[in-house]
């Protein structure tokens, strides 16, 4: 085992040593205009490469466009994606999330070529005969894993789309709630100030209706009432006037 790893790294400084500037630089330029949602575009690797094909991959890429030995202006930036692009297919997690995709991906492929075969005759014919054989030879052909890749690129994308605008859904969500939260605090806040200067200037308030009922006793007390008039008739509002003697 140990000889099989000094072979490996014997094989690679020897690669390393005849790659040359324009080699680097343009590797750079290939992991920078890769999709950037496609890690195994990043590490150059096909959809089936296993994780020790990802770790070998990514060993001598990333020594390739490393800053310290490549001069690219971008080779940082190259060095990063390439970083990112093996921290995502050595994770579980995101490995069968994009691994999912390419198997959708598949199947939609396999859906559009059946249609396509209903239509010829003869090649519908060609692949029972073949027993399954001819699809499985069509799936390794450079023809169907350039439309693989470019229908991954098109399915990533769109649930990328989806995971953003539900992302946006939810931090809207998020704000709106914010905001009630805000509002129903100051409505509170308001009236617990409110409450506050109520109770604050109940005192002014006692003082204030005991002075105003003490004045109103004093008036009572020296008020003047005029003299009753007597009347003729009790029943009668008008006041009887005296009568002359003669």
């Amino acid at each position: 085992m140990g000889d099989v790893k000094v072979d490996d790294d014997a094989i690679l400084k020897s690669f390393l040593a005849e790659v040359g500037e324009v080699e680097r630089d343009n590797e750079v330029v290939r992991i920078l205009s890769c999709f950037k949602l496609n890690p195994f575009e990043h590490l150059n690797l096909s959809f089936d490469s296993s994780t020790d094909d990802v770790k070998r991959q990514y060993r001598k890429i990333s020594l390739m466009v490393h800053p310290d030995k490549c001069k690219h202006p971008q080779a940082q930036e190259a060095f990063g994606a390439l970083a990112k692009a093996q921290q995502l297919l050595l994770n579980d997690q995101e490995r069968d999330y994009i691994l999912t995709q390419v198997q959708a991906a598949k199947e939609e492929l396999k859906m559009k070529r059946k249609k396509q075969l209903k239509k010829n005759t003869a090649s519908k014919i060609k692949s029972l005969v073949d027993e399954g054989k001819h699809e499985q030879l069509y799936e390794q052909s450079e023809e169907f894993q350039k439309e693989l890749k470019l229908k991954v690129r098109e399915i990533l994308t769109d649930q990328e789309w989806r995971r953003r605008k539900m992302a946006m859904r939810i931090s809207e969500e998020e704000g709106r709630l914010k905001k009630d939260e805000e509002e129903q605090k100051e409505i509170r806040k308001k009236k617990r100030e409110h409450e506050e200067q109520w109770e604050g200037t109940r005192e002014n308030r006692v003082s204030s209706w005991r002075d105003f009922m003490k004045a109103g006793k004093k008036a009572k007390k020296g008020e003047t009432r005029p003299p009753k008039l007597k009347t003729e008739d009790p029943n009668k509002s008008y006041v009887q006037r005296p009568v002359k003697k003669g």
